[in-house]
């Protein structure tokens, strides 16, 4: 390898301890190793800015910028409030019910929508159900958003590395819905089983907060019911072209943008007071990542690890699944999982072509998918919607740290990505 890359591994291995460690806050971190990289050549302003394969996924940027500003104006309704009462008293107080319930939710949600926007509106509730019933905050956003990246699996649309694979690998809506929905739907049952284990400590019982919760009436807390009717529409309009982008040819970051800009427009409030809602340190976070990322991209480093594993498994397709599943799993918890699978797709679309033809072997697809996706949960890094949750609750005052979130993570990911290769051994493999 070139100086140049040899500088680029030192660098981002530099960043990730000091997120790691919080011995510099996590914006600051990204985004002075991504000058670095600019710096030392690792990437160009070109590449930086202006590369899909190798540069800031304005896609993602501008979908959370769309989302967030949707989020902004819905709070100001009450519709958050008026959710959490709901929830609450579902769940009669119950905390491991209650973290069931969001869990189920927060999976179901994210399989239609993306595991971003589910999480960009359920966090908000999350954090004043818990807040109602005396509650730690932390264990039940973290217990959501890896619930949301195991359910976003179940569809072509529920998490973005699914849209990217489906869109190389020419797979359908529905050829997800039968070979991932099965698997993710099992995994969702499995880990609301392990929570009750991992998250106990966070459920405390207060029955005096648990009576008076039952005591309140949800309407009460709507605060705008004009505003809320106006927020209605655009969100369902919102979420039906997320659903049928492919057959629009409309981007969801177009339609997550334009929805939020529709909304303000409409909402009489003022864009100061909307904007100041906006995540704009997890913006700022994802900037910095992409740069990052994609300088390990431009120096052939990921691809040479890809290829790596290509001749290491070639001509054995049960081996490269494998190889794939859990080979994913590493480089998507440390770089993010979209930056991964775009540069490791083409590798992996190579490895079909040589093993027979997606005919043969799409299982390689289905491997890779589930690697990338499941990987999610490991670190606070490894997937844009545990960024996205990270943000909201250090605004809201509840700071989560990389090791709080990532020792609960690595068991999710170990175990589920486990649960996986036996899913993908016995379907394609032994029942074949």
């Amino acid at each position: 390898m070139s100086v140049t890359t040899w500088l680029a591994l030192a660098v981002f291995a530099a960043v990730y301890v000091l997120i790691a460690t919080e011995l510099v806050h996590r914006v600051a971190a990204a985004l002075g190793g991504a000058v670095v990289m600019l710096l030392i050549g690792a990437t160009s302003p070109e590449h930086a800015f202006f590369s899909k394969r190798a540069g800031i996924d304005w896609d993602v940027i501008f979908l959370l910028l769309g989302m967030m500003l949707i989020v902004a104006v819905l709070k100001r309704t009450g519709v958050f409030e008026f959710a959490a009462i709901w929830a609450a008293k579902r769940s009669r107080g119950r905390p491991y019910r209650l973290m069931v319930l969001l869990i189920l939710a927060t999976a179901f949600l994210s399989a239609w929508l993306d595991n971003v926007t589910t999480v960009l509106l359920i966090a908000p509730v999350t954090i004043v159900v818990c807040r109602r019933l005396g509650l730690p905050a932390v264990p039940y956003l973290i217990a959501e958003v890896m619930a949301c990246n195991i359910g976003g699996a179940a569809t072509l649309i529920g998490d973005p590395p699914n849209i990217m694979i489906g869109s190389r690998a020419g797979l359908s809506f529905n050829d997800f819905l039968l070979h991932m929905a099965p698997i993710a739907t099992l995994l969702v049952v499995v880990f609301a089983v392990m929570a009750r284990w991992m998250f106990r400590s966070g459920f405390v019982y207060d029955a005096k907060r648990a009576v008076r919760v039952m005591e309140m009436r949800e309407r009460d807390a709507i605060k705008d019911g004009r505003l809320l009717a106006v927020s209605g529409v655009v969100v369902v309009i919102v979420m039906v072209c997320f659903v049928l982008h492919t057959t629009l040819h409309i981007e969801p970051s177009v339609v997550a943008i334009s929805g939020g800009l529709v909304l303000l427009a409409v909402s009489r409030l003022k864009a100061r007071d909307v904007a100041g809602d906006v995540e704009w340190e997890t913006l700022a976070f994802f900037t910095g990542l992409f740069v990052m990322v994609g300088a390990m991209v431009q120096t052939g480093i990921i691809t040479d690890l890809g290829q790596a594993a290509a001749r290491a498994t070639e001509g054995q397709l049960f081996g490269a699944s494998m190889a794939l599943l859990f080979g994913s799993v590493v480089p998507s918890a440390v770089i993010d999982n979209i930056p991964f699978v775009a540069s490791v797709g083409p590798v992996v679309s190579e490895i079909v072509t040589a093993s027979g033809g997606l005919e043969h072997a799409a299982v390689l697809w289905w491997s890779f998918a589930l690697g990338a996706d499941l990987a999610g949960n490991a670190t606070i890094i490894a997937s844009s919607a545990n960024v996205v949750v990270v943000g909201i609750a250090d605004r809201s005052g509840h700071h989560i740290s990389f090791w709080q979130f990532s020792r609960y993570g690595l068991v999710v990911t170990a175990v589920t990505t486990a649960i996986a290769g036996l899913y993908v051994w016995l379907r394609y493999f032994v029942l074949a």
